[in-house]
């Protein structure tokens, strides 16, 4: 089974960054919240070239791409997760094809050319403002301070979510993402979301950001709409915490430059 997600193009405009934590993660992972199943979805966004020669220059608003729904991509051929860490180069195409969640990441950090570092996440209830998880990542300065013989190459790849069963029941809900890129421009910068239950298919989001200036800070703003899930699939969500996962595909130019993985529980307490 598996919902349908209508969309919209996005509007950009600009955001207060909050430097507050609210969770004790492994690292910094911008998933979209799990639970629910989108019906339609919208995104703002804004750009801060940190070093843009040309500030007055606007900034391209980013787009989300038509047709997310893993039931309209029916002419594309079921992949699986041992095919694809055969290929060379890995495209949107071949992860829409993936019939279940993976058991690895697709692509190395090295893969990230780009430079591209996701600092800050939030998601919200926007029907009541309520902030419900938000993370910062640490300065890079304070990054560095550890020993580097410890250091786990996929730190920040992962993030594990514990809500409410209450969550489940939200209609809307907002996930701000802020992140840097390096001295490359990138174009074309593209993420494929998917969502699962075991081996259900609950949702599948494709969002294109578009171009990202060189040295810039982007902050941007997906906005999920969910219709209602049957009590039976939630019932079994609460049961088995961290069943539901979903992957995280970033593309530039239609290449896989980044995957980043999560998983939830939705049996905490009220």
């Amino acid at each position: 089974m598996s919902y349908s997600c209508a969309s919209t193009e996005a509007v950009c405009s600009s955001q207060d960054a909050s430097n507050s934590s609210k969770s004790s993660t492994a690292g910094l992972n911008p998933s979209s919240t799990g639970g629910g199943s989108g019906n339609g979805n919208s995104s703002s966004c804004a750009n801060q070239a940190q070093s843009n020669p040309n500030p007055n220059r606007r900034v391209p608003a980013m787009k989300v791409k038509k047709g997310c729904n893993s039931t309209e991509t029916g002419l594309i051929p079921a992949t699986t997760e041992e095919d694809l860490l055969r290929n060379a180069i890995i495209t949107p195409e071949d992860v829409l094809g993936l019939q279940k969640i993976t058991e690895n990441y697709l692509c190395a950090p090295s893969e990230n050319v780009y430079s591209i570092d996701f600092t800050r996440f939030k998601i919200r209830d926007l029907e009541t403002g309520t902030v419900l998880f938000e993370i910062t990542k640490p300065p890079a300065l304070e990054r560095g301070q550890g020993d580097k013989k410890d250091f786990d190459p996929n730190a920040g790849r992962f993030v594990r979510y514990q809500f409410t069963p209450a969550f489940l029941r939200l209609r809307q809900v907002g996930a701000t993402v802020e992140f840097t890129v390096g001295e490359k421009p990138i174009n074309n910068f593209r993420m494929i979301e998917r969502h699962y239950f075991r081996e259900q298919l609950l949702k599948s989001f494709d969002f294109e950001f578009g171009f990202c200036i060189p040295s810039s800070k982007n902050t941007c703003e997906h906005i999920y709409e969910f219709p209602p899930l049957s009590d039976e699939i939630m019932h079994e969500m609460i049961l088995y915490p961290y069943e539901t996962q979903s992957d995280s595909f970033y593309f530039v130019d239609n290449k896989l430059v980044m995957h980043n993985k999560a998983d939830y529980s939705y049996s905490g307490a009220p």
